[in-house]
């Protein structure tokens, strides 16, 4: 089996390990959450989630399967930048525009059949000014086909647990759609995965800028960009059919927002909606953080060496503001391990707790692997004790 299909094996497990942790960490925070069950908007849906952690802060009919408008491009995007990280596809690498991409309507860069432009300017004008031109013609230039490139769109959603996807094409255009949905929630967790790719953030957060060497401007759609503090994209749509959608992500210290809204009236009530949501979360919430922890090594039975050193791993939970103060950590850990230790065995955890209800654990590994000591060993290591006596 290849390296690639392994990471990708992982890359699963992994997801649907996080999707489970999202599920129970949400029911907690909520448990503490402001009341927003008088909260109702004037649109179809909307979910407000914190980016590290997952956890939804606030939702309205999030599940429902709506249209979406180039709020699609969040998966586009998304497998571009994979096929980035991967070794696939390089920043400088051309794209040579079909005719199908250049017939493309809607939001463009205007792109002509033949005409030639690298990687990094098409994801720029599909982050900015959301170009449907161009994001067809990086799915052609990745998978042959936008059909090749749409299954793997589906196929990618079905990974990360979007539950109430189906994508007929690449950029959200809905004339001739019949299936082409999304919901609130699932926008939610392909934008969380997105942002995690900081050339996205930087374009994303752009108000203005050019490609074609400085010849064509490209206008931010999202004006959260330029009037939100904060505010960080990401993506806007509307057609007549999905109405004004958009997913807006912000930060402010060290919490990272996404406020998805669907189906809402104009692009104005739209920006509303999202900005008093973003408002709203980050008033009400803060983000506590406990980073890796170096303990004192721990004892060692039965191994090659006598100590191994250990730490813990990162957590990160969402509280009420104000409430870091509250919380205790629990250091949980035997007096000893025996040998043979693995390379990042989990040996122990500290426990959080906030006013004495435990909010979650993180797992405190091994830092080396130990093999158990053989005969040969043993004897020499206790003949040391008496030569060095």
């Amino acid at each position: 089996m290849s390296f690639y299909y392994v990471k990708r094996l992982i890359s699963i497990f992994l997801t649907c390990l996080l999707i489970f942790s999202i599920s129970t960490l949400s029911a907690k925070a909520k448990q503490d959450a402001p009341d927003n069950d008088s909260m109702e908007f004037d649109c179809e849906s909307a979910i407000l989630i914190e980016a590290s952690t997952g956890t939804v802060l606030y939702e309205m009919n999030a599940d429902k399967a709506l249209p979406p408008a180039s709020v699609t491009k969040i998966m586009t995007l998304l497998l571009v930048m994979e096929e980035i990280e991967n070794g696939n596809l390089k920043y400088e690498d051309i794209v040579t525009t079909s005719k199908n991409a250049a017939a493309m309507g809607g939001s463009q860069i205007y792109l002509k059949e033949g005409e030639e432009m690298s990687v990094l300017d098409m994801i720029k004008s599909v982050v900015i000014a959301s170009a449907n031109d161009a994001a067809y013609a990086l799915a052609e230039h990745i998978s042959g086909s936008e059909e090749a490139f749409v299954k793997r769109m589906n196929q990618k959603a079905k990974e990360l647990g979007m539950n109430n996807t189906y994508f007929e094409n690449t950029n959200g255009l809905d004339d001739t759609t019949t299936q082409h949905l999304t919901s609130a929630r699932d926008i939610a967790i392909m934008s969380r995965e997105l942002i995690k790719y900081d050339k996205i953030l930087e374009f994303s957060s752009t108000w203005m800028d050019t490609v074609r060497d400085g010849q064509f401007g490209l206008t931010n759609t999202n004006r959260l960009v330029r009037f939100f503090k904060g505010a960080t994209g990401l993506k806007t749509g509307s057609t007549s059919k999905a109405k004004f959608c958009v997913s807006a992500t912000a930060k402010r210290e060290n919490m990272h927002l996404i406020c998805v809204v669907m189906g809402a009236p104009s692009s104005d009530i739209r920006n509303s909606i999202a900005s008093e949501l973003l408002n709203w979360g980050f008033a009400n919430f803060e983000l506590y953080e406990d980073y890796i922890n170096t303990l004192k090594p721990i004892k060692v039975y039965s191994g090659k060496e006598r100590y191994c050193n250990i730490s813990s791993q990162p957590f990160a939970f969402v509280i009420s503001k104000g409430q870091s103060k509250n919380i205790t950590k629990s250091i949980i850990l035997p007096d000893h391990i025996n040998a043979p230790v693995e390379r990042y065995e989990a040996i122990g955890s500290i426990e959080y707790y906030l006013n004495n209800n435990l909010l979650g654990k993180s797992e405190i590994i091994s830092e080396i692997s130990i093999d158990k000591i053989d005969f040969g060993s043993l004897l020499l290591r206790i003949l040391s004790k008496f030569i060095l006596k």
